[in-house]
């Protein structure tokens, strides 16, 4: 029956090619549209018969490359993905619903090498149900109305499948697409990449070139780490790994020959995996980041352009059915859900920052349906903690350099291994040293240099037993690698000030002359210096970085003790490339958005030296208790000041002693002078 609806549907479509029933400028548009699904139907063909596995290499770049051809770099400027070309071609309402209508097909892509031919058929008729529209003599405003009509019917109609399947894919290992071709490949062959349907780039076959070309001991220790770093997440927080038996492993392609050694690994564990591709349909999608696995980004434009496509349909009934569809789908796979234990990451990093261009011509939510969008994400999140309990589950991330990092790519590469497996024995000494001293404060008070502007009071709960309790965390390298963090949930009533960063990459977006104000550690104001008009700048962190919520609260504060790491990116000149995960740990870093606890604030933790950590709660998160509904964000995003922009950090007790920790972007403390070396290496 499927097969059957799909010939029909792709039969009527190639029709399209040679019609004249529609008026331009609209005619060249379907007939584009029907150029790709034609295009679509020649690669299943190839896959259904077995043609495709008996490519050269560079027969599957090419068709690679034709695939996403359309939206990248060059090609995208006239492309009916762009809505600025599609406005410019269509008119204004025409050209951002048929703009979003190609970039919803464009799924296709991934659905054909999945064989999903359900999807391609939803996708095909949605294509046709539009098309008759225009073959139609209706007037404009009716014409429009019934295609937003389609849309909204395709989005509430097929969210029961699209949205279904994406939370089986994510806690079923029965659903093996990718773990099939990871486990019976021969990674020395690069054909195999181009079977996941991503869009392949030289960073993907470089990558796997290199890690082909490693010995196995050293994929063996890479594999070890993460790994390792998931099952000792469970041990420092006294959860039970025994009751679990999936994990979820994401991850940027190349990486295969790290990963079939880490499945291994878990399995030894008794977890099995899960691998889904990073959602590419509006029903799935969350704005442009990617959770899954994913190849090369084809053009991040691109992916910002459409991030909030889903207002051609967002009301009140879809978000209702939307929770409906999940809730039923998780009380359907309760017993697999329950034995989620949580996502492996490996993050890749390296590319060229990038600065997305704020169009006019892009979808924008509307006030009313921003707020349906938080009210989704949170109730949302309730439902996710219902069936894989926050204070059962845990994580574990670890970063490594894309070949685009620059011509010592190899070198970095191993650097990095270097960084990621530091002796975390002489962190958490010197690490506890700090934490000695920052127990005794009141505040902790933060003093910008060489031109930052950061003023910031940070306070901090009060010890009932400080012989038993401690406030931060001795973080060394278990679920967030590497190593080289001490960090704590502040208390927000105190906490004012301003956090201001020169430059910092925050979720594959770049933010120049950073600025955020707090007061009683909630945002009161921001700018940065990305774009000439202010507004421009303020739409910016609010929907990348407030996440579209009014304001956020200081949900964390850490110092960074990795200089080694820093000494590193200098050493290269990659400070700017560094993702996250490792920059934080080289300066003091500020989360806006949640705890580091949040769902599991009730479960007991422990440092090393024995004392509970007793922060884990603020005046926001503790609302769980009275609504749930308030008490969380969804979001967590750390900001990290570098040492050369630091000149102070000092704590400063309830007698009004200051103790000071760092000075001129050196460790002060008596104790922790030691994190120095790797900087005075650097001043030689």
């Amino acid at each position: 029956m499927i097969d059957e609806r799909y010939e029909l549907a792709a039969g009527r479509i190639r029709d399209i090619r040679t019609e004249e029933t529609v008026k331009p400028p609209f005619r060249e548009y379907f007939r584009k549209m029907a150029d790709f699904v034609g295009m679509i139907d020649e690669v299943r063909m190839k896959l259904t018969d077995g043609t495709f596995r008996e490519m050269g290499l560079g027969e599957l770049a090419e068709w690679n490359r034709r695939l996403y051809q359309d939206i990248l770099p060059g090609a995208y400027e006239t492309s009916y993905a762009n809505p600025s070309y599609a406005v410019r071609k269509l008119g204004e309402e025409y050209g951002q619903i048929l703009s979003f209508l190609y970039t919803e097909l464009r799924g296709a892509v991934a659905y054909v090498f999945e064989q999903k031919t359900e999807y391609l058929d939803i996708l095909y008729e949605l294509l046709i149900a539009v098309y008759n529209l225009f073959e139609e003599e209706t007037p404009e405003n009716e014409r429009i109305s019934q295609i937003r009509d389609h849309i909204y019917w395709y989005a509430s109609d097929y969210c029961d499948v699209f949205a279904a399947d994406r939370i089986r894919e994510q806690v079923d290992p029965e659903v093996s697409f990718a773990v099939d071709i990871i486990r019976n490949s021969d990674l020395e062959d690069l054909r195999y990449l181009y079977r996941f349907g991503e869009y392949i780039s030289e960073n993907e076959l470089r990558t796997a070139r290199h890690l082909s070309g490693l010995p196995e001991e050293v994929i063996r220790k890479m594999a070890d780490v993460y790994t390792e770093g998931f099952r000792t997440g469970f041990v420092n927080t006294g959860k039970d790994l025994s009751k679990k038996g999936v994990v979820e492993i994401r991850y940027v392609l190349g990486f295969e020959r790290v990963i079939r050694r880490a499945i291994e690994n878990f399995e030894k564990m008794g977890l099995r995996p899960v691998v889904n591709r990073s959602p590419v349909s509006v029903l799935t999608k969350r704005e442009h980041l990617k959770i899954g696995y994913y190849g090369a980004i084809a053009n991040k434009q691109y992916e910002y352009d459409h991030r909030n496509d889903q207002a051609l349909f967002l009301d009140k009934k879809f978000v209702e059915r939307k929770l409906e569809v999940i809730q039923t789908t998780y009380e359907r796979h309760k017993a697999q859900a329950g034995k989620m234990a949580g996502p492996a990451c490996i993050d890749m990093f390296g590319e060229e920052p990038f600065t997305p261009v704020q169009k006019e011509e892009v979808i924008r939510l509307t006030k009313k349906q921003e707020e349906l969008q938080l009210h989704f994400l949170s109730r949302q999140s309730q439902i996710v903690n219902q069936y894989i309990r926050g204070d059962e589950r845990s994580f574990t991330i670890v970063a490594y350099p894309l070949p685009e990092i620059g011509e010592q790519y190899e070198e970095i590469f191993d650097e990095i291994i270097r960084i990621n497996t530091l002796d975390a024995k002489t962190y958490e000494r010197v690490q506890q040293t700090l934490i000695d001293a920052l127990d005794q404060g009141e505040y902790v008070h933060i003093l910008g240099g060489n031109g930052n502007r950061t003023d910031l009071k940070v306070y901090l709960h009060k010890l009932g037993n400080p012989e038993k309790e401690t406030i931060f965390e001795n973080c060394v390298a278990d679920v967030n690698i590497p190593v080289g963090e001490v960090f704590t949930s502040p208390v927000l009533e105190g906490t004012d000030g301003t956090l201001h960063v020169s430059k910092v990459y925050l979720n594959e977006l770049q933010y120049r002359d950073l600025e955020i104000t707090f007061a009683d550690g909630m945002i009161t104001d921001y700018h940065c210096g990305n774009f000439e008009k202010e507004t421009e700048n303020k739409e910016y962190i609010f929907d990348n970085i407030l996440h579209k919520h009014p304001s956020l609260p200081l949900g964390e504060f850490a110092i960074g003790t990795n200089t080694t790491a820093y000494v590193a990116a200098r050493k290269y000149g990659i400070e700017e490339k560094m993702p996250i995960l490792i920059a934080e740990k080289m300066g003091p870093h500020f989360a806006v958005g949640d705890t580091c606890y949040s769902w599991s604030e009730d479960v007991r933790v422990y440092n090393p030296n024995g004392k509970e950590i007793i922060a884990k709660d603020n005046s926001v998160s503790i609302l769980r208790k009275e609504d749930v509904s308030k008490a969380y964000y969804q979001c967590h995003t750390d900001i990290t000041i570098p040492y050369e922009e630091l000149a102070r950090i000092a704590v400063i007790t309830r007698e009004g002693k200051e103790i000071v920790l760092l000075s001129e972007g050196r460790f002060v403390l008596p104790g922790t002078e030691i994190l120095n070396e790797p900087l005075k290496n650097q001043d030689k």
